[in-house]
């Protein structure tokens, strides 16, 4: 597999249109005689079928090395709007190349916030702060803003543009038209915002007639998606006054929005919490005085989400793998899945900055019962992880799931009952039991449905020394473009 990793880094230079957005169309001519004449002299069978746009991912014996991670995706789209909304300029490193943080470049292009690229670091850009809100540089039309499938985009530009002059369209691909954000909308209008969606989906467009924006409060149910919360946040210190946001329900996903209010911090807003944000109705409170200032330079920490694929399948194959980017010291709850493989049998050293995992191959990894609530995007891969267990697998509080890039609860049942798996679906959990004797059936074809994390998620189920073909490989962009060429450099 260690050949595998340049010979696909040549065919997705070689593909056409082969990391652009969702509403690609690849186009591969060559590139999969580039690929057989590079693999030919191994003897290895890794085949990428362009007519079908597939890719095969040949048995994994082994996951062994290091790896460094790609920025975070959430915190990459975070840290750009908040250096835009900040007073002064802030160079941004590790920045994650991927189609949702171009979204989010190209809306501040559009926006005509200066953002500069380093021409000799694709991953550092420096952007110049509007010391406020963004008004739009086109006050006597409406500004339409594409956003692809990018939700770290869409909601967070959704409320800041609100505190703002001006009128604005945000739109995306058709799935982004079936993501619900009637939440945040809610919200923004209980601050006094001109703002709303379609009435009777809940979901984008989002249209924006937007003249600034005094004092407030508002309620808002935090069951659904935290980014709904995280959105609000960000956006309040640019409001002419203080700005009170309150859970009306229950909150998921709480990390993420410690990850917010920290990076928040890191600007020199300091966000005020009353009450428990763990099973409880809190209350975050945004002073008068509060107003964003760049810390002049900020590192993108490695993406814990990413981490994941990584870290599993080492635990399932029982080789050695250290992630860097993210450990015992990142603010992503992601990190949390390291925890999860523990119970089921692997060996986990933390450092500051890095993660290690191992398994004793005398250790069988088992199903846990285990609350992914605060990790709902790594909880993913215990999916595939249970194929490999003793006893069922059951991953609790994973309701977003079906609120995401696509309804990933129904095509994680799908794509593990393909592989051989029996599957239970309830409304936010699942109860997943392995194939007998762990046989995985061989040469599933695994459909991605557009979605990043199940193309990377499901090409670990090689791991059980089986061909697994990936449909749509390059859907990998939204977050991860270099995926396939990663896993490769660490599989054998």
């Amino acid at each position: 597999m260690k050949t595998l990793a340049a010979a696909l880094l040549t065919v997705l230079s070689m593909a056409d249109g082969f990391t652009i957005s969702s509403h690609r169309q690849p186009s591969f001519s060559s590139a999969n005689t580039a690929l057989r004449t590079a693999t030919e002299s191994t003897g290895m069978t890794f085949d990428l079928d362009s007519d079908k746009n597939q890719l095969t991912v040949t048995p994994i014996k082994s996951i062994d090395g290091t790896v460094t991670l790609p920025g975070s995706k959430s915190l990459s789209n975070r840290i750009l709007l908040l250096a835009a909304l900040s007073e002064g300029t802030t160079r941004v490193e590790n920045l994650l190349e991927s189609d949702d943080i171009r979204y989010m470049l190209d809306a501040l292009d559009t926006l005509k916030v200066p953002v500069e690229r380093d021409a000799e670091d694709k991953t550092a850009v420096t952007v110049t702060g509007q010391a406020g809100p963004i008004d739009s540089p086109t006050p006597d039309e409406s500004l339409e803003l594409f956003l692809g499938n990018a939700g770290t985009a869409m909601r967070p530009l959704a409320a800041a543009l609100c505190m703002g002059k001006g009128k604005f369209v945000l739109d995306g691909v058709p799935r982004m038209r079936e993501r619900p954000i009637a939440d945040l909308i809610d919200g923004m209008q209980q601050l006094g915002a001109k703002v709303t969606c379609v009435e009777e989906t809940g979901c984008p467009p989002v249209t924006i007639d937007a003249n600034g924006l005094g004092s407030g409060s508002a309620s808002i149910s935090g069951k659904m998606s935290s980014q709904f919360l995280s959105s609000m946040l960000m956006a309040s210190p640019v409001a002419d006054g203080e700005v009170t946001v309150s859970i009306k329900d229950e909150l998921i996903s709480a990390p993420y929005v410690s990850l917010t209010t920290g990076l928040m911090k890191k600007f020199g807003v300091n966000v005020e919490v009353e009450g428990e944000m763990d099973g409880g109705t809190p209350s975050f409170v945004i002073g008068a005085d509060e107003k964003y200032t760049s810390p002049k330079s900020i590192l993108v920490e490695g993406d814990a989400s990413s981490a994941s694929y990584f870290l599993a399948g080492a635990a399932i194959t029982g080789g050695t793998i250290t992630v860097r980017g993210c450990g015992s010291e990142s603010v992503q709850g992601d990190v949390a899945f390291a925890d999860v493989l523990e119970q089921m049998g692997a060996t986990v050293t933390w450092a500051p900055e890095s993660i290690t995992v191992t398994r004793d191959p005398d250790v069988k990894l088992k199903g846990v019962d285990v609350d992914c609530g605060k990790i709902p995007d790594a909880a993913m891969t215990l999916a595939v992880a249970a194929l490999f267990c003793e006893g069922p697998m059951t991953i609790r509080n994973v309701y977003s799931w079906r609120l995401k890039e696509t309804e990933r609860m129904k095509a994680i049942v799908a794509e593990c009952t393909k592989l051989g798996a029996t599957v239970e679906e309830f409304e936010d959990y699942c109860i997943i039991h392995p194939p007998k004797d762990n046989v995985v059936n061989e040469d599933v074809v695994i459909e991605t449905y557009d979605d990043h994390r199940m193309a990377m998620t499901f090409s670990l189920a090689a791991c059980a020394g089986v061909n697994v073909v990936i449909d749509d490989p390059g859907c990998t962009a939204k977050t991860f473009p270099t995926y396939f060429e990663m896993l490769g450099s660490v599989a054998s």
